[in-house]
């Protein structure tokens, strides 16, 4: 059954036994998965219906307006909306962050949202989850006052890989820092970024190795930090492995920082098409080098790296 997407809180009908948790849940990393498959066991063993509530836009843009310039995201809400339907979840309610939604104080929070609007028999949150203004609301506020609200909380305990905590933030300084196989081990899948291929100067043609020129829409959308990536790509339905460079390209003289995919057996002309890259592995930090035939060079054993790292995850696998 296709999750059903609400976008404001009067277009939800009100359900009978609701399983409900709620948060931003940037990323949808392993943390937050650990939340949503104890929702759905529960629903499954009430035969209830799964709703999750999120929040658009982030509620920095809204509270903290003027200062939000370094907020950046691990998923966009489109992204975030096909990893939930991925995983199972039945309901999904966006509501809208505005200034007077933050103002509601987290009883009112559970009456007119949870209880009056969705119906709400069982609340199940991560660990050390808050809501309500000030994010006055607690795990002990929910369970003092349960029997008022009529339904039934559980609080999941924090998830940790090899001792590390998993959270949005350490993922984005992962990412940050160039650690995507550490970002990866947090999610639970390969961090992706999408966008429209662009043209740029051409300069890889002329070497034998023709980019895809990537443009990211969503300004709040993290990039991961500068240097080259073994990567896979997503188009048209197929998948591509290849090698990704992010940066000034320093040894052109770049001005602008660029997201430029060599894709490996690809020679299409892509221009003004979606284009997803899922990244692998980090190669290497950006150089500069003396010329075009040093950075020729340099790409090429980039190549021959990229391909061994495909050739060794392929045994392992």
């Amino acid at each position: 059954m296709d999750m059903k997407v609400y976008r404001r809180l009067e277009d939800f009908e009100r359900l009978d036994n609701a399983v409900v948790t709620s948060g931003m849940f940037d990323g949808v990393h392993l943390g937050h998965r650990k939340v949503i498959a104890r929702l759905l066991e529960v629903c499954h063993s009430c035969n209830g219906e799964s709703v999750v509530i999120t929040f658009w836009p982030h509620p920095r843009m809204v509270v903290n307006a003027d200062d939000c310039s370094d907020l950046k995201l691990l998923s966009t809400l489109g992204e975030k909306m096909q990893l939930f339907s991925k995983l199972g979840v039945q309901h999904l309610l966006v509501l809208p962050f505005t200034r007077s939604f933050s103002e509601l104080t987290s009883d009112e929070f559970i009456r007119t949202v949870l209880v009056d609007a969705i119906g709400t028999r069982k609340l199940v949150i991560g660990y050390d989850h808050r809501f309500g203004r000030n994010r006055e609301g607690s795990f002990e506020f929910l369970c003092e006052h349960s029997q008022e609200y009529g339904f039934d909380v559980e609080e999941i305990a924090s998830e940790d890989i090899d001792h590390m905590a998993i959270s949005s933030s350490r993922i984005r300084e992962a990412l940050l820092s160039c650690e995507v196989e550490e970002a990866n081990l947090l999610l639970g899948y390969e961090y992706a970024v999408s966008g429209i291929v662009v043209k740029g100067d051409q300069i890889g043609r002329t070497m034998g190795f023709p980019t895809a020129n990537l443009h990211v829409e969503e300004p709040y959308k993290l990039i991961p930090g500068d240097g080259v990536y073994a990567i896979e790509a997503d188009y048209a339905g197929s998948t591509y492995r290849g090698m990704l460079s992010i940066g000034l390209r320093p040894t052109v003289e770049g001005k602008f920082r660029t997201i430029e995919a060599n894709l490996f057996d690809f020679n299409k002309d892509i221009y003004g098409e979606p284009l997803t890259i899922r990244f692998c592995k980090f190669l290497r930090p950006e150089l500069k080098f003396s010329g075009l035939e040093e950075l020729k060079e340099n790409i090429e054993r980039d190549r021959e790296n990229t391909l061994r790292y495909f050739a060794v995850r392929d045994q392992r696998n």
